[in-house]
């Protein structure tokens, strides 16, 4: 028996069906030249479950509301070409034995961090903020939200119409959700804002509400969150599991099936003073849903230092802690980011102890679809 056997078991929450318990992480690509994603961002997705995980979460894709993304070669989920071309990948996916899952993305206020001077339509925000004292996106008005409410609803149809496994929507790192959550980037005084986390959650809640009447009770949604943000690492909206309960709950409620809990290294405690349990370890602890953890799985550092310093190398040194936690039942499902930009068998050789095989990440695997 090796270190991941246990993750090889099947899961399954209602139309999301996996052969294992690893997942490609979302991460952008900017490979998608006016929206549309091409062929070879499509076997790119496929060659990672040829690799062996069980689904693709998809780089996070545009809704069909003006300004949801802020960078032109984001792919989008709309538009007769667009969907065609996120079908073709779809059934690629599905041709290999494993699940896709499109990331249903609005920015908000933010300007894309890797480029900044592309063109795109005016932002939105709930209070015209984006981090402190950060101006980002005029405020949306009662009218706004209905809007972007309705046009999440339409890419959810969208993704169950076509045939994907799951959807899921993009609520962490500083982007339109989680700007409705933090209380420093929302000032609204009506029923969107408050002091309350409780009350700050609405936003999103209503939105899973929208997306759960319109697709019925079968078609799992995944929600992803965070506490960091991509330009503040130590921001916290909940400082403990009583004020992360209170910010989860309404969503479960809602219609969440699957919490996936972004951290930027998965074995550090979410509460310290509580105890050793990760983001995703407190997520289902307080809500009872699966979780979903990632955050360096497979490397010695995070994205972050990546940027940085250039190079992150191959590591089995935190599986053990990964194994540790899965068999605890602290999450249900593990997330793989840079480890497969790097090397799309990464989990075949891995699994296999061919570790000398592995390929290191570096800040050059971001321009290519390899």
């Amino acid at each position: 028996m090796t270190l991941l056997d246990p993750f090889f078991s099947p899961f399954k929450c209602k139309s999301l069906k996996l052969a294992n318990r690893f997942m490609m992480a979302p991460m952008s690509r900017y490979f998608a030249p006016g929206g549309v994603l091409t062929l070879d961002s499509a076997n790119y997705y496929r060659r990672r479950i040829e690799g062996g995980v069980g689904a693709v979460i998809t780089e996070a894709v545009a809704i069909d509301r003006p300004g949801s993304v802020a960078a032109d070669t984001v792919p989008r989920f709309f538009g007769k070409e667009a969907l065609a071309a996120w079908d073709r990948a779809r059934a690629g996916i599905h041709s290999a034995g494993g699940a896709i899952i499109p990331q249903l993305w609005h920015v908000g206020g933010c300007t894309d961090f890797n480029f900044p001077d592309s063109p795109h339509d005016p932002l939105e925000s709930p209070s015209g903020l984006v981090g402190p004292g950060i101006e980002g996106g005029r405020v949306m008005t009662a009218q706004d939200v209905e809007g972007v409410i309705a046009s999440f609803v339409r890419g959810a149809l969208d993704a169950q119409r076509l045939g994907f496994d799951a959807v899921e929507l993009h609520g962490a790192h500083g982007y339109l959700f989680d700007q409705f959550f933090w209380d420093v980037t929302n000032r609204r005084e009506d029923q969107y804002g408050g002091p309350d986390i409780a009350t700050r959650v609405r936003f999103a809640a209503d939105t899973v509400a929208a997306i759960r009447a319109a697709t019925g009770p079968d078609f799992a949604i995944i929600f992803r969150f965070s506490q960091w943000k991509t330009y503040l690492y130590e921001a916290k909206i909940a400082t403990t599991p009583v004020e992360l309960e209170s910010w989860l709950t309404p969503l479960a409620d809602a219609g969440v099936d699957i919490f996936h809990c972004s951290e930027r290294r998965f074995w550090e405690s979410a509460f310290p003073q509580e105890d050793d349990r990760n983001l995703a370890g407190w997520a289902k602890h307080v809500t009872g849903k699966p979780t979903i953890t990632v955050g360096s799985v497979g490397l010695d550092r995070d994205l972050m230092q990546d940027f940085v310093e250039g190079q992150s190398v191959p590591t089995l040194k935190s599986l053990d802690e990964l194994a540790r936690r899965f068999e605890r039942g602290d999450f249900d499902l593990v997330a793989l980011g840079r480890v497969l930009l790097a090397d799309p068998n990464w989990l075949v050789k891995v699994r296999s102890g061919a570790v000398d095989q592995l390929k290191p990440y570096s800040r050059e695997c971001m321009n290519t679809l390899y």
